[in-house]
């Protein structure tokens, strides 16, 4: 569960057709005439073709149900909304809200415990429940046939919950979230949000403290508590249940009556007003952290969503320091080069908003000075506004940033989100529809006139700079009580007399109905005039098209002498070509709708596109000149370099990268691909070396026509694709150069189990991150092997997760994985848990390790729920054309047919928990891990001599 996954997009859907265009899966011999490129798109017909066809009903007990019908794919999005969140909280409960949110996830009347593997069990995907000021929700997408096993579970902790709370429940879930509350301080900037608050709002307003609330109110939270948020905020008359997807109006008003029907309605919601504050002057504060970068912020709190001023304000923001082609990027971070990264943006709440600059001071220049500059650079940009084509630039991407998350009918973004948000903040499903208005309408008068007004005022000038947290700092997260209070019970203690509850109503849990097995979309596959092959599905829920061009090459392919010469090519290749500079990349991007990125996995380099359909021709114009023609500019090489060195020196200040940069040489050694930092970073040293030509010469290495293979799925056809492929990419030719290869082999040396305690300082959390180097690799397709993890550690009902969370409550998240490497694949084991549970949590972690592969091995019941949830949760997993794209990428890395996927269910059907125990024990040697712990060294040392491994002191130094 998360606090808020609340973004900052408005939602849309382009409810365009595609062309039904015959595919063809031959070779292309030669490329076509060169065609003009259109221009892009005009924005406002792209805003007029949005529509989320929705109808809705209310149940006489006053539940309000939008119902809208997507028959793309088998699966139906449940969403329901309480309008609730940390706002209504009253003074000394502050906390409570999400504190319930997770409560809710632990049982109700008709059933009990967990309901983590009742939704596995029934294949539920993109499911989740956060809470933020205004609202919390709950969400699930799930098989057709698991929609009346979903209501069924929904209403039941709505209308049948209270019987089934205890204290040991409360107890628990108070630790998981007090550890969530550590795991977010215990990052660099993680104390921000407290005098963010602290300094904006008044003493007294709703939203001026932090929904995961302070340790002393978590602590003092009580069954009463509990019984007086469910029967104040929980009724049906203060929900929203939108079912997005293979559901219609008629089906959906007979299973919403039979499931919520009955649940009588609560008191009639009362609403907590919430003012938009100015401040009386300007307010200055300095705060310390671990942090690689000075960062300056700028504040103001400015109107909610409701707000007509709210649109221009989100445009203001991203033409300042928002896109990539923002004033503030293109003066301090492209040439000034005083900072390594700005960012501006609105956050959107109900009653209010807030709106946030950030400047990541460049290291060794003056934090001052960039901040005087700032403020003019503000100045200015207010006194003369936005030009027409910012603005156009702005509210296109706006538009088109957020199509492809609504590809989903569920999840964190997708239409039944859309239309929730819609209903309980602005009592209008299509909201979207308006902010959409706005967003073609905006004018460079509009928006300025809104940013003088808004952005005029007082602002918070906070400043965050390296060096130790300051007492009052930690004050401000309400820190006290940081350990359980004494009516905490001992996990293994016997459980307290709890009265009486309620006798339940019984409610029979329903079956659920057949599922058909995944229907895989067919693979089609074509070649280039230069022998780059094309592999292409088709997906055509809106007007876009996804690309990737992938080398094998990636962090793994990194000069050994050089560690990050990869991420730094990468870095640079949309940072200007032989014809683009770097601020025209991003503006063609911008006015095209199109996003290009190019990233390192360990085993392979892609380049990818984010494209309209109807401006996908010159988008592909704009990829191809990118993974062509990179000029490697000497100046913006050395702007690169300073970001990554930055990136880098960031990394050893944060728990879970210090880690993952230590690790890997102690599996695999220096030597072995694999054996640099997962992070993809390289090292200080190396970024440092690398010259020009170094990168230069990686590129010909390895991203080369004969080193590709071109990846496309979409709204389109291969016969409709592969001219314009021909067009870009079919006169390629590669360098003289050799080919770039890679040498995999394991050294000889002895890596025996250890422990190695990395110092962080004033740590509140220690993090744990262990491996051991299996006896598989990727290409051997492990298939049971990666089931078998489920139980262990993969899954939010693991061994692993239910020991350290659910029963001990020392960490907010703990598990295992095994990364989809090519070559030799490690398992890993990693728990941030609290301080003082550091050496206790290793001890336990390896004792469920150790027992999973020797005397309690996989029982039935954890076979047959991690085959049901593996099955199941198929279609879900397939929705959108990215999923699809990394599906066939996958198959293609590892060497796996293209119809995988569809033969998937058969073979999960024929394996047995002896199967997976023989998988386990094959490949995992318990005995051999190595354990990593990043923390408070001072606290954690006598912990971890008592755990019985060697104990050794790590250091992150090249």
């Amino acid at each position: 569960m998360t606090l808020s996954s609340f973004s900052r997009r408005l939602p849309l859907l382009l409810g365009l057709s595609a062309l039904a265009l015959l595919p063809v899966t031959q070779a292309i011999a030669a490329a076509p005439a060169s065609t003009a490129v259109a221009a892009p798109a005009p924005l406002s017909s792209l805003v007029s073709a949005v529509n989320i066809p929705y109808e809705e009903f209310r149940l006489k007990n006053g539940l309000r149900v939008i119902v809208h019908t997507d028959r793309k794919a088998p699966v139906v999005g449940v969403s329901i909304w309480y309008h609730v969140g940390s706002r209504f909280e009253p003074a000394g409960k502050t906390g409570f809200a999400h504190l319930f949110e997770h409560i809710m996830f632990y049982g109700s009347e008709n059933a009990d415990g967990p309901f983590f593997g009742r939704l596995e069990d029934i294949g539920a995907t993109d499911w989740n429940g956060t809470t933020w000021f205004d609202r919390t929700n709950y969400f699930e997408t799930v098989p057709t046939g698991a929609l009346d096993r979903a209501l069924f579970l929904e209403s039941d902790r709505m209308g049948h919950l209270l019987g089934a709370v205890t204290q040991v429940k409360l107890d628990t879930q108070r630790g998981v979230v007090q550890n969530e509350k550590r795991m977010g301080e215990n990052e660099p900037y993680g104390l921000v949000e407290y005098a963010q608050l602290a300094a904006l709002l008044p003493e007294g307003h709703p939203y001026r403290h932090s929904t995961i609330g302070s340790m002393a109110d978590l602590n003092a939270a009580s069954l009463a508590d509990v019984q007086s948020w469910f029967k104040t905020h929980y009724g049906p008359n203060n929900a929203v249940l939108v079912l997005a997807g293979d559901i219609d109006v008629p089906t959906a008003k007979a299973k919403v009556e039979r499931w919520f029907g009955n649940i009588p309605a609560g008191p009639a919601p009362t609403d907590v007003d919430a003012s938009v504050p100015t401040l009386d002057k300007d307010v200055d504060k300095l705060m310390h952290d671990n942090v690689a970068a000075t960062r300056l912020y700028r504040n103001w709190i400015v109107p909610g969503v409701n707000s007509d001023e709210l649109t221009q304000l989100d445009i203001a923001m991203s033409v300042f320091g928002g896109l990539g082609s923002s004033r503030l990027y293109n003066t301090l971070v492209r040439d000034e080069k005083v900072a390594v990264g700005v960012k501006a943006s609105i956050q959107p709440f109900e009653k209010l908003s807030m709106a946030e600059i950030t400047v990541d001071v460049k290291p060794g220049v003056d934090p001052v000075a960039v901040g005087k500059r700032l403020d003019a650079l503000l100045a200015d940009y207010l006194a003369k506004g936005p030009t027409a084509d910012e603005v156009l630039r702005a509210a296109t991407q706006q538009v088109s940033g957020t199509i492809s998350g609504l590809e989903k009918v569920g999840g964190f973004s997708g239409k039944a989100v859309t239309l929730a948000e819609g209903a309980v903040y602005s009592n209008d499903p299509g909201k979207y529809k308006k902010d959409l208005s706005a967003y073609a309408a905006a004018t460079p008068q509009s928006v300025s006139a809104a940013a003088r007004k808004w952005f005029g005022r007082p602002v918070l000038r906070l400043t965050v700079a390296p060096g130790e947290r300051s007492a009052a700092d930690n004050a401000l997260a309400g820190n006290t009580a940081t350990h359980r209070p004494a009516f905490f019970r001992d996990p293994d203690a016997p459980a307290p007399a709890a009265a009486t509850p309620p006798a339940p109503t019984k409610i029979a849990e329903p079956a659920i109905e057949p599922v058909a097995d995944l229907d895989f979309p067919k693979v089609e596959h074509a070649t280039l005039s230069n022998g780059i092959p094309v592999v292409f599905t088709r997906r055509d829920a809106v007007p876009t098209v996804r690309v990737s061009v992938a080398f094998d090459a990636g962090n793994a392919a990194d000069d050994k002498a050089k560690l990050g010469t990869a991420a730094l090519t990468t870095a640079l290749l949309d940072e200007g070509t032989k014809t683009r500079s770097s601020l025209q990349i991003s503006e063609e991007q911008e006015r095209l709708g199109a996003a290009v990125s190019a990233a390192n996995s360990m085993d392979r380099t892609t380049v990818g596109l984010y494209a309209l359909k109807p401006n996908l021709d010159a988008s592909l114009g704009l990829l191809s000149d990118i993974v062509r023609n990179p000029a490697f500019a000497p100046t913006e090489v050395e702007r690169l370099r300073g970001q990554l060195l930055t990136r880098i020196a960031a990394e050893k200040t944060e728990p879970m990268p210090i880690a993952q940069r230590l690790l890997p040489p102690l599996l695999y050694g220096k030597a072995h691909p694999y054996g640099i930092p997962f992070t993809g970073s390289g090292t200080e040293t190396g970024v440092k070396a690398v010259t020009r030509d170094d990168l230069v010469a990686f590129h010909e290495a390895w991203m080369r026509p004969d080193n590709a293979k071109i990846f496309a799925t979409g709204d389109t056809t291969l016969a409709e694709l592969m001219p314009l492929l021909e067009k870009r990419f079919g006169d390629w030719k590669a360098p003289a150069r050799a080919k770039g290869a890679k040498l995999f082999r394991m050294d000889r040396m002895l890596r025996p189990s250890r422990i190695v305690l990395v110092d962080k300082p004033q740590s509140p959390q220690s993090m744990i991150l262990a491996g051991v180097l299996t006896n598989k690799a990727g290409t051997d397709n492990p298939v049971t092997l990666l089931t078998a993890n489920e139980v262990l550690g993969g899954s939010t009902t693991s061994r692993l997760i239910m020991d350290l969370r659910e029963t001990k409550g020392w960490a907010y998240y703990a598990g295992t994985a095994l990364p989809g490497v090519k070559e030799t694949i490690p398992l890993l084991v990693y728990a941030p848990v609290q301080t003082d549970k550091t050496g206790e949590s290793i001890i336990a972690a390896r004792k469920d390790i150790t027992d999973f592969l020797t005397a309690k091995g996989t029982t039935e019941t954890e076979r047959n729920q991690t085959i049901n949830s593996q099955i199941l949760s198929l279609p879900g997993s397939f929705e959108t054309s990215s999923d699809l794209l990394a599906a066939m990428m996958r198959n293609d890395l590892i060497g796996r047919p293209d119809d995988y996927y569809a033969r998937l269910p058969a073979i999960y059907r024929a394996m047995t928990a002896a199967d997976f125990d023989k998988a386990a024990r094959e490949a995992i040697a318990a005995d051999r891990l190595i354990w990593v712990v990043v923390g408070d060294a001072k606290l954690v040392r006598p912990q971890l001599d008592a755990v019985g491994l060697p104990v050794e002191t790590g250091t992150l130094a090249d």
